[in-house]
């Protein structure tokens, strides 16, 4: 009887030694399960994050890209600078940004107001030093570039190289697929095109001799 008793305890002794280990190898399992499930997880969130932030800038890029100025309206909506206030201003033209910034002279160069514009296909606008000029008017029309434009103001030459809206065709009519490039790439043939409001501006207040630059 002896014998057999501790053959049952010793079994039973056994028994408890592997239940033991079983359980915690399952637990070790389920730990790891757990782990793996949260990592798997953390990773496919950080890269849906990624993919929405890539695709947010992509989108951001490309509505920028392909923004289209309003041509018909100013290109701010405040107010244009009064400039008996401001008598050292001048107009400073930017072919790469497709940018006429009207600056203080007498205030480090302060931007005044910005304007959407569109210079010379193939760098026909000539860069340099230059100043308004006398010539001005409502409207003119070119007939061998068959190509006009409406508040216009000389700034070299003499009636060379303008200030002008964008562009209109024999009959009055403004060019919509070359006015459509304004603030965003050259397309004159020189001269250098704003919006409407603003080229009526320019045409109405900029006074002979202000100050161009052109780079």
């Amino acid at each position: 009887m002896r014998g057999k008793e501790k053959l049952f305890k010793h079994i039973k002794a056994r028994y408890k030694i592997i239940i033991s280990c079983v359980l915690i190898a399952l637990i070790a399992v389920s730990g790891y399960l757990m782990m793996a499930g949260a990592s798997a997880s953390s990773n496919t969130s950080s890269a849906a994050s990624s993919s929405s932030e890539s695709s947010a800038t992509s989108n951001n890029s490309s509505s920028k890209e392909s923004k289209t100025v309003d041509w018909t309206k100013s290109s701010e909506t405040k107010a244009y600078p009064d400039l008996d206030k401001y008598p050292k201003a001048w107009l400073d033209v930017n072919i790469e940004k497709q940018r006429v910034y009207i600056r203080d002279g007498a205030d480090h160069n302060k931007i005044l107001y910005t304007m959407y514009c569109s210079t010379g296909k193939n760098n026909s606008t000539p860069r340099g030093t230059y100043h308004i000029q006398a010539e001005r008017g409502t409207h003119f029309y070119n007939a061998s570039e068959k190509e006009g434009a409406n508040y216009y103001v000389s700034w070299k030459n003499h009636g060379e190289y303008l200030f002008h809206t964008v562009p209109v065709d024999a009959n009055g009519n403004y060019k919509k697929s070359v006015a459509d490039n304004i603030g965003k790439k050259a397309s004159s043939h020189g001269c250098v095109q704003l919006t409407i409001p603003d080229a009526k501006w320019v045409y109405e207040n900029v006074p002979e001799g202000m100050k161009v630059v052109v780079h």
